[in-house]
């Protein structure tokens, strides 16, 4: 494997976990999908850019370029920023702010000092009291119980609004995620479906083929490079 991945979780609001991967040469992997949008430093031949990501509704193959780093800073479901919501950030439709300086960038007419592994909270804190990065806690009620208060055509206007996803489809997705760590952990596929709750070993397939772009045989056997997956139950 040629992408080495650390990660940490976060006690921030707005923050799901923090991770960062350094590339030790170039070479294909699968970009599997993931309901969170994230904002990612890239460090890359000279180059230092920050990019906000919004969800992946499928896995897709991408290239990496050799000796890169990445600091990627994950937000929480139902974080995001105002001006630039998820539904028009799905499926790599990124955007890249401009530099300032090598070690900042331009947003909203002022500078910002990239943010690094550490200071990740300290970052998101203050875009917060700025009003750049906002929270709804609409989709945690609606992931764990329902809508609370207001009507549930409301509530899922309110979720695809903050998430860029449909409630089913942050819900099909992790659970793609959690059997793809069970299986990459040595479960067996028939226990994968069960534990993942799927219908059967058809169903599992399908959306493994979708969402992360291998079968379950491909997964266990291990040959092809992921993008950043962490461990996750499904949610909800």
């Amino acid at each position: 494997m040629f992408l080495t991945f650390e990660e940490r979780p976060s006690d921030s609001p707005f923050i799901e976990r923090v991770w960062r991967c350094y590339s030790e040469r170039g070479g294909p992997f699968l970009s599997i999908a993931s309901p969170h949008s994230e904002m990612v430093v890239t460090r890359c031949q000279g180059d230092v850019f920050l990019t906000l990501r919004g969800p992946e509704t499928k896995a897709t193959l991408a290239q990496c370029p050799g000796e890169g780093e990445w600091i990627a800073v994950r937000f929480r479901l139902g974080t995001f920023m105002p001006h630039l919501l998820p539904t028009n950030l799905s499926d790599h439709r990124d955007v890249n702010f401009p530099a300032a300086t090598g070690h900042s960038f331009w947003l909203r007419g002022s500078a910002w000092d990239y943010p690094s592994f550490s200071n990740a909270e300290a970052f998101v804190a203050r875009l917060a009291r700025q009003g750049l990065i906002v929270r709804n806690p609409i989709v945690d009620s609606m992931l764990a119980a329902g809508p609370d208060g207001v009507s549930r055509r409301t509530a899922q206007r309110r979720f695809l609004q903050a998430t860029g996803l449909t409630q089913r489809a942050v819900r099909q997705i992790e659970r793609a995620r959690q059997a793809t760590s069970l299986l990459k952990a040595g479960v067996s596929i028939l226990d994968a479906v069960h534990e993942a709750g799927y219908f059967d070993q058809p169903h599992l397939t399908r959306s493994l083929k979708h969402f992360v772009g291998q079968t379950p045989g491909e997964i266990i056997q291990g040959e092809s490079q992921l993008s950043f997956l962490y461990k996750t139950a499904p949610a909800g």
